[in-house]
């Protein structure tokens, strides 16, 4: 039952009216997904040019083959790169419709005055996630530099294309997972599933937590990666907290009435 539901409320939905909610909300999130594809494969040179610029960004200073250009083994990567990019970015450009697609979801688990927040999830969320993509992008030619640098200057460097794109677009999305922590972590407060002094008492824990989640989930492994996305996820953590606060005062409030 959610949250303020009563036996009688015709919001209450069985288990197969949320499954079938639930299809038909996947299916509009893989149509989105397979427009933006298309989009995605139409501007791919443009993609692929901006993507490259942080390994050309350290080809100039490093030991690198064709002067920041990515070196093709299979004749078959060309289009295997492609593809993966199209996906990739066909899911970027489909992340409105899929924050909203699972906002829609989970709202009839919220009370009434909580479903208005509606709007300023879905933006919130996405400014989060392209600020950590962007952050990823920033951090790229400093962790790719110590990934160079470290094996020694006897080596000479010449990514190929599918393992530099995978490892660019992982970064930018573990980046972009990562920023919406203080998202899950606001709305498990508002679902009643975390509580703000659960979370306080919690913090080391999660601080410990963070490093590692953050260790694995960025593909990379470098230091520099692992330190610019664990102290933003710490913040955010604390950040939670001064939210659910307000949450629960507001909560509060209107219970009163």
């Amino acid at each position: 039952m959610s949250q303020g539901a009563t036996p009688d409320d015709p919001s209450r939905m069985t288990l197969v009216e949320h499954l079938t909610e639930l299809r038909a909300r996947v299916i509009k999130c893989v149509i989105a997904v397979a427009v933006g594809m298309v989009i995605a494969f139409v501007l791919y040179p443009q993609i692929f040019d901006v993507l490259l610029a942080p390994y050309k960004a350290i080809a100039e200073d490093q030991n690198t083959i064709g002067d920041g250009k990515l070196l093709v083994l299979d004749p078959l990567e060309g289009f295997g790169v492609r593809m993966r990019l199209a996906m990739y970015g066909g899911i970027a450009i489909a992340m409105p419709v899929i924050l909203w697609q699972i906002w829609r979801f989970v709202t009839p688990g919220l009370y009434p005055h909580e479903k208005r927040y509606a709007v300023p999830f879905v933006i919130s969320a996405l400014v989060l996630f392209v600020l950590g993509a962007g952050l990823a992008y920033y951090t790229l030619p400093r962790a790719l530099d110590f990934l160079v640098r470290i094996g020694g200057d006897d080596l000479v460097t010449a990514f190929a294309p599918g393992k530099y794109f995978s490892l660019i677009t992982y970064m930018m999305l573990a980046f972009g997972i990562g920023f919406e922590f203080p998202i899950l972590l606001i709305f498990l407060q508002m679902a009643g599933i975390v509580s703000v002094d659960a979370l306080r008492k919690g913090r080391r824990y999660a601080i410990v937590g963070i490093t590692v989640l953050v260790a694995v989930i960025t593909p990379s492994g470098d230091p520099i990666s692992l330190l610019m996305l664990s102290v933003p996820m710490v913040l955010f953590y604390e950040a939670s907290i001064v939210a659910g606060r307000v949450i629960d005062r507001r909560r509060a409030r209107t219970e009163a009435w």
